[in-house]
């Protein structure tokens, strides 16, 4: 399923939702926890919502699906999201980003993804408010929150305990960590195409290259920005996030980091490979020429030869007419000079290493060093 972004005409006032009608149908999902109380369901409707907000210490609302502007316009209402940034939430286009609001933070990051075989990327949208958390995808099928899924569905977790800061910590962590696979893809796929450069370079490797640099350019668009998201929710005064929380907020930026110098890494291999390849071309077509100009030179010689004795001159006429011609072994003598400058041209060639090229001793071994 390919990403799908939609950017209000630049006529619209600030605020309105254009929703692509092709998008998928949202699809809510709802974790409510704390200390000692836990419900997760799928809702068909939102009066749940409306009905059990500020009841449990956190409610967790997840949104797969941007189809249906009644879903985030009736979102917004009840939790008083700014309109703003439920514009932001529709428009699938938007980098990286931390927005403050009075009594909630907005934030936008990209979740990454294959869709036949290439990597694309996809928003993620949320809402920070003091005891909900709301999350909104673009549709696309699977996300990488299933492990805090799962730590919230035991009882003895840190998770279970948290605030919404800390619970918006583990998402982003969570999509953070996702970008490690991938990259780890990416990287074994140049390991391979750069063994192939050395055996067969063909056209093919360079499409591959291609592909692999275009997938390493939408990571970095998605992670280079990530940095500057995460900074401001380290250090902004904000009662939404918490002292603890911030600590944690470090170590999902060194993450961040790790994935930035892992894409730099493999940045710089995709274009080694490239000239790896145009080398590669360079030698061989160089071999190429080199036996075409052996061939050449081998034959020049003894084309001049033949040349020479089928101008087939009269020697009745003058006796400085080749007189070789009437000559008993004239034709094999011929045969014999022209096979003795081929070879004497091939063993020319053999000692100045231009052709098979000869082997010489290895140099021998550095003497050894007395010292301690």
């Amino acid at each position: 399923m390919p990403r799908r972004k939609r950017r209000n005409p630049h006529w619209t006032p600030a605020g309105t939702l254009c929703i692509d009608p092709n998008a998928p149908k949202p699809e809510v999902d709802v974790v409510a926890y704390g200390n000692e109380n836990f419900e997760e369901q799928h809702l068909e409707d939102l009066s749940w919502i409306e009905k059990n907000k500020g009841k449990y210490p956190v409610l967790w609302i997840n949104v797969d699906g941007l189809g249906d502007s009644h879903v985030v316009t009736e979102l917004g209402r009840i939790f008083d999201l700014h309109k703003l940034a439920l514009e932001d939430v529709v428009n699938g286009n938007q980098r990286p980003k931390v927005d403050i609001y009075d009594g909630h933070l907005f934030v936008s990051l990209r979740m990454l993804y294959r869709h036949e075989g290439r990597v694309e990327t996809e928003q993620l949208s949320m809402f920070i408010g003091k005891d909900f958390l709301i999350s909104f995808q673009e549709g696309i099928p699977g996300d990488c929150f299933d492990p805090v899924r799962e730590r919230l569905r035991k009882e003895a977790s840190k998770l279970r305990g948290g605030r919404t800061d800390f619970l918006a910590y583990n998402l982003i962590d969570a999509v953070v960590d996702a970008y490690f696979p991938y990259l780890e893809d990416l990287g074994e796929q140049l390991e391979h195409l750069e063994d192939r450069l050395m055996t067969d370079p063909s056209r093919e490797i360079i499409q591959e290259i291609h592909s692999i640099k275009r997938d390493l350019l939408i990571v970095r668009r998605a992670v280079w920005p990530l940095r500057e998201m995460i900074n401001p929710l380290m250090r902004e005064e904000t009662p939404l996030i918490t002292h603890d929380t911030r600590i944690f907020l470090r170590d999902c930026y060194d993450h961040c980091i790790q994935v930035v110098d892992l894409l730099e890494t493999y940045r710089e291999v995709a274009s080694s490979l490239m000239d790896i390849y145009l080398s590669s071309i360079s030698n061989k077509m160089n071999e190429v020429m080199k036996v075409l100009t052996i061939i050449t030179t081998i034959f020049v010689p003894l084309t001049f030869v033949a040349g020479v004795y089928g101008m087939n001159f009269n020697t009745e006429k003058s006796p400085w007419n080749m007189p070789e011609l009437n000559s008993y072994y004239g034709y094999p003598l011929c045969w014999l000079v022209m096979f003795l400058i081929a070879g004497a041209e091939i063993y020319y060639f053999w000692r100045r290493g231009w052709i098979w090229e000869r082997k010489t001793a290895p140099p021998p071994p550095p003497p050894q060093s007395n010292l301690p």
